[in-house]
């Protein structure tokens, strides 16, 4: 397994999750190819992303069925300007290639947003630190593990 999978894994048994990495046949870059793998909902997908908070890295975990809102997630952390972040200022806040960031396993933590829109799903599924990864969770396992405060992020 990748070396950011086993910092996955290890983050995840730390924290007590349920779910164990695994790995899929291709690699799923996106919310519409992990659902296809796994034979999902696309909602049921959360899709990691960093965003730039005025110089912060910021997390969001939102439904592949949903695009975020900067302007609504500027105004919910109160920040002047939230940005999709660079590959590289996604890799130096998390340790992760775009694609195959994980909700945790990063090197220090990341502020995090978990789309309440998940919260529909009773098992929804995470990138594992490497696009050929993921792990299955909950909308309150994402809360619980990342520390993050559920937030209505997007359309």
């Amino acid at each position: 397994m990748h070396p950011n999978a086993e910092r996955v894994t290890s983050a995840l048994r730390a924290s007590g999750a349920a779910g164990e990495v695994i790995e899929l046949p291709e690699s799923a870059p996106t919310a519409q190819a992990a659902a296809d793998q796994l034979g999902c909902e696309i909602g049921a997908i959360a899709n990691s992303l960093i965003f730039n908070a005025d110089g912060a890295p910021l997390l969001v975990l939102t439904s592949g069925a949903h695009r975020v809102d900067t302007a609504r997630i500027a105004a919910l952390i109160g920040a002047e300007k939230v940005k999709r972040a660079t590959p590289e200022f996604v890799r130096e806040a998390t340790g992760q290639p775009i694609g195959g960031v994980a909700p945790v396993g990063h090197p220090a933590p990341v502020r995090t947003l978990v789309d309440v829109w998940l919260q529909k799903y009773d098992q929804v599924w995470a990138a594992g630190g490497h696009p050929h990864t993921v792990f299955p969770t909950s909308f309150d396992e994402l809360l619980r593990i990342t520390g993050g405060d559920p937030a209505d992020v997007g359309d």
